[in-house]
């Protein structure tokens, strides 16, 4: 029986976990229920208190932190378009951003934040705030007279300095809240906060910075020694997998949308979870013999591996329940009989065209009619 993204958050603070990572495909309603999950912890007392466009009210500023698409929103573009000279990305002010800013401010942070940066996109390339922290410019280090000329950064650029903004105070919140004795600490801004909810991080980083972030972010989490508690969602296969390596003691979840607009979070264990990596190796394997025409029988054996973890991932009793959905008994004996051949005159001869052109076209069904492989391929 499904769930309402309410109780879905009920059931997330319930769980009274350290660390829980969701995986999700995109579209699912991870967003939402982050917002969920934050009227859940800090809930308007009596509807007099209102939310800014990130859906952060002070109160619940002040014990849950969460990064999510409405986050980047609170970012936005003057394009000076009558000159087209002075690109600025303006910070929306508000009760969230005017809290973050003066926190990085006065705790001198601007200089990580430009690391962070720099370290995901381009070491030349350097943000530069001005004096109260409500615009940036961008500029590229040429070594000519072009080096101070303003630019307008890509969407994928731009969503790491979002990012990075929210790293550098998430790594100040929990070096601080790591100090025991709150007197002891830089600021008392943080002692109230109970969770941190992250939703995607940056999905636009090439697969190598990906996994370098997924990495750090993990590192972060394991270095706090509060009672802080993480809930991380993604719908990045690859994202998961790292995260589910790296962290220890984490519960996991796939989170699922039905057709009557109701969801369920289901708890995976142990290898439904490992298989992330394996999964795209596998992948990345049939597409590339593919693409060299090089498909060889053992192929066969690796598109019906694909297709079991696939289904096992998804929750299907069957592998077979993947296939197309008219010739499921056929298709099923053909990838058996292929896969498990011992024949010495079948095993010694290449596969036909016909059987190239069936792995082929049974890869691309995996990938077009199961958003699982739909959403990495994204990601590509």
């Amino acid at each position: 029986m499904g769930k309402t993204l309410t109780e879905i958050a009920k059931q997330l603070k319930d769980a009274n976990k350290k660390v829980q990572l969701i995986y999700a495909f995109n579209g699912t309603g991870k967003t939402r229920l982050s917002r969920e999950f934050k009227q859940l912890i800090a809930p308007k007392a009596d509807g007099s208190e209102g939310e800014d466009e990130a859906g952060t009210s002070e109160v619940s500023r002040n014990k849950i932190l969460y990064y999510n698409a409405f986050t980047e929103d609170l970012f936005y573009w003057d394009n000076d378009l009558a000159l087209d000279a002075q690109p600025r990305l303006r910070i929306q002010p508000n009760s969230f951003t005017d809290w973050l800013l003066t926190i990085l401010r006065d705790m001198g942070q601007d200089g990580n934040i430009i690391q962070h940066f720099q370290h995901y996109t381009n070491d030349k390339l350097t943000p530069n705030f001005n004096e109260d922290f409500s615009e940036v410019t961008f500029s590229l280090a040429r070594g000519d007279d072009d080096s101070s000329k303003k630019l307008k950064i890509s969407k994928g650029e731009e969503s790491c300095f979002i990012w990075s903004i929210f790293y550098t105070l998430l790594d100040q919140v929990i070096s601080t809240r790591n100090i025991p004795e709150p007197e002891d600490r830089e600021t008392q801004e943080f002692d109230q906060l109970e969770y941190i909810f992250i939703d995607d991080p940056v999905s636009s980083l090439d697969e190598n910075h990906l996994i370098e972030l997924a990495v750090n972010l993990a590192s972060l989490i394991k270095s706090s020694e509060s009672n802080l508690k993480f809930i991380v969602s993604t719908h990045s296969p690859l994202f998961y997998n790292v995260l589910f390596n790296e962290l220890k003691g984490k519960t996991c979840y796939m989170l699922e949308r039905f057709e009557d607009g109701n969801f369920t979070l289901t708890e995976k264990y142990g290898d439904s979870n490992k298989n992330f990596s394996y999964h795209l190796h596998l992948k990345h394997t049939i597409e590339q013999a593919i693409v060299d025409n090089k498909i060889e029988r053992f192929h066969f054996t690796l598109l019906r591996n694909l297709y079991e973890k696939t289904a096992s991932f998804l929750g299907y009793r069957n592998w077979s329940a993947l296939l197309p959905d008219d010739q499921q008994l056929y298709l099923g004996r053909i990838l058996n009989f292929t896969s498990h051949s011992t024949l010495s005159n079948e095993t010694a001869a290449g596969p036909t065209p016909a059987e190239k052109a069936m792995i082929k076209r049974l890869l691309d069904h995996l990938k077009s009619s199961h958003r699982f492989w739909q959403e990495e391929g994204q990601n590509d």
